[in-house]
C-alpha cells in the first residue's frame, strides 16, 4: 500500500512538472512582456523542495532542469544542476514551512529566481567576456523576477492545494493501518 502512495505522488509531481514546462513553452511566450516571461519551473521546484524536503526537491529539480536542457540548453546537465541545487536548498526550509503562511514561499521563490538569474549570467555571459552585468540585471533578472512573483501568487496556491490533497490522502490511508 505504501508503494502505491509513493508512485501516485511521483506521477502527480511528474505531471505537475510537465504541465509547468508545457505552459512555459507554449502559453507564456504569448504573454511575454518586453521579451520576459516567468519561470514556472522555478516555482514548482522551489515549492516541492520546501513542501516535501531536499530529496524530493532535488528530484524535481533534476527533472525540470533536464526538460530545460533539452529545450534551451547547449549541453545536457547545465540547467539540471542549477535546478537540482534550487530544489535542495529550498528543501532545507521544510522545517520552518507552514501551509498557511505565503511569506516564506514567496521569499524562497524570489531568492531562487534571483540566484538562478545570477548563476545564468555568470556561467553563460561573464565567462564569454560579457561584462555588462547592470544591463542584464535591469533588463533580464529583475523583470523576470517580478513577473515570476506575480505568477507565483496564482500558481503557488494550486501546487499547495495538490500537496495538501496528497498529504490528506496519505494520512487517511496511514490511519487505517494504525
Amino acid at each position: 500500500m505504501m508503494k502505491s502512495k509513493k508512485i501516485k505522488r511521483i506521477i502527480i509531481t511528474a505531471v505537475l512538472i510537465l504541465a509547468a514546462y508545457l505552459i512555459q513553452c507554449t502559453v507564456l511566450p504569448f504573454l511575454e512582456i518586453a521579451g520576459i516571461k516567468p519561470n514556472l519551473l522555478i516555482i514548482v521546484t522551489s515549492s516541492i523542495g520546501f513542501m516535501r524536503g531536499s530529496r524530493e526537491g532535488m528530484y524535481t529539480g533534476i527533472a525540470a532542469g533536464l526538460l530545460t536542457d533539452i529545450q534551451f540548453g547547449d549541453m545536457i546537465g547545465f540547467y539540471a544542476m542549477i535546478y537540482l541545487l534550487i530544489g535542495f536548498i529550498n528543501g532545507l526550509f521544510r522545517q520552518v514551512y507552514f501551509d498557511e503562511d505565503i511569506k516564506l514561499p514567496l521569499f524562497l521563490i524570489t531568492i531562487s529566481e534571483f540566484l538562478y538569474g545570477i548563476v545564468i549570467y555568470f556561467l553563460m555571459f561573464l565567462l564569454r567576456s560579457d561584462f555588462d552585468f547592470l544591463y542584464y540585471l535591469n533588463r533580464i533578472i529583475v523583470p523576470e523576477l517580478i513577473y515570476t512573483i506575480v505568477i507565483t501568487l496564482g500558481f503557488y496556491p494550486l501546487i499547495l492545494f495538490i500537496n495538501q490533497k496528497l498529504e490528506a490522502e496519505e494520512k487517511r490511508s496511514a490511519s487505517k493501518f494504525v
